[in-house]
C-alpha cells in the first residue's frame, strides 16, 4: 500500500471513530463518514466495505499500539507481576482517548452473534495478538509455575484482560482511576496463585481450571 493510500485509510479510521464516538454507531453511515473525511463513497468503500471493517481496523490498530507500548515493560520486569501489571496499565493508558467511543460502542461488541464481539470469528487476528502478547507475558516471566498452566496460562490472561475491559467502560472516575486500583489489587492475587501453582495442593487446582477452559472451548 503506497503511503498515500495509507494515509487516506487512516483518515477514513479516525474520522469513523469520531463520528462514532460524537453520533453513535448506529446514526453514522458510510456516506457521512466519506463526507466527513473528504473522500468519494466509492473510495470510503474500497477501502472498507462495512461499518464493522472499520472498527475491526481500530482492533488492529489498538492492539498494534498496546503491542508497541509493551515492548518497554517487557524489557525492564522480569517477574510475573510486573509484567503482567504493566500490560494492562499501559492498555488503559493508550485506550484513555478511546474511552468515550467505547462506552457507545459496547452494546455492540457484547452481543454474542455480532461479527465486532471480541470472541467473534471477524476478531480473531485481534484476540489471537492479544494473546500472544500475554503469552510473552507469561514465557518472559522469571517465576515458577506449574507447566501445564503455563500452556493455557496466556488464554487466561486474555480472558482476565476482557474482565478488565468491560469494568474500564463502565469506570466513570477521572482517569479511570478505579480501573488501575482494579488491576493493582487483581494483579498480587493472580501472581500469588500463578507463583503456588507447582505446589502439590494446589496444582489440582489448577487441573480444574484447566479442564473449565478446555470445556469453555468445545
Amino acid at each position: 500500500m503506497t503511503s498515500v493510500a495509507e494515509s487516506t485509510r487512516e483518515l477514513i479510521v479516525e474520522t469513523a471513530l469520531r463520528l462514532f464516538r460524537d453520533r453513535g454507531y448506529e446514526a453514522t453511515t458510510m456516506r457521512a463518514i466519506a463526507a466527513e473525511a473528504g473522500v468519494s463513497v466509492g473510495n470510503a468503500y474500497y477501502y472498507f466495505r462495512s461499518k464493522e471493517q472499520l472498527v475491526q481496523a481500530y482492533y488492529d490498530r489498538a492492539q498494534a499500539t498496546h503491542e508497541a507500548a509493551c515492548r518497554e515493560v517487557f524489557a525492564a520486569e522480569r517477574s510475573f507481576a510486573g509484567r503482567l501489571g504493566g500490560v494492562l496499565r499501559e492498555w488503559v493508558r493508550i485506550s484513555e482517548p478511546y474511552h468515550e467511543f467505547a462506552v457507545k460502542f459496547f452494546k455492540h461488541a457484547a452481543e454474542p452473534s455480532n461479527p465486532l464481539s471480541p470472541f467473534s470469528a471477524e476478531s480473531a487476528p485481534a484476540r489471537e495478538s492479544a494473546i500472544a502478547l500475554y503469552r510473552e507475558v507469561v514465557e518472559g516471566s522469571a517465576g515458577r509455575m506449574d507447566d501445564e498452566l503455563r500452556e493455557e496460562l496466556p488464554e487466561l490472561l486474555w480472558l482476565l484482560w476482557m474482565g478488565v475491559v468491560l469494568f474500564w467502560v463502565h469506570d466513570n472516575s477521572p482517569g479511570c482511576a478505579r480501573t488501575y486500583r482494579l488491576i493493582d489489587r487483581v494483579v498480587p492475587l493472580v501472581d500469588r496463585l500463578v507463583g503456588l501453582s507447582h505446589l502439590p495442593g494446589i496444582k489440582g487446582v489448577a487441573r480444574e481450571v484447566i479442564e473449565v477452559v478446555h470445556e469453555l472451548r468445545a
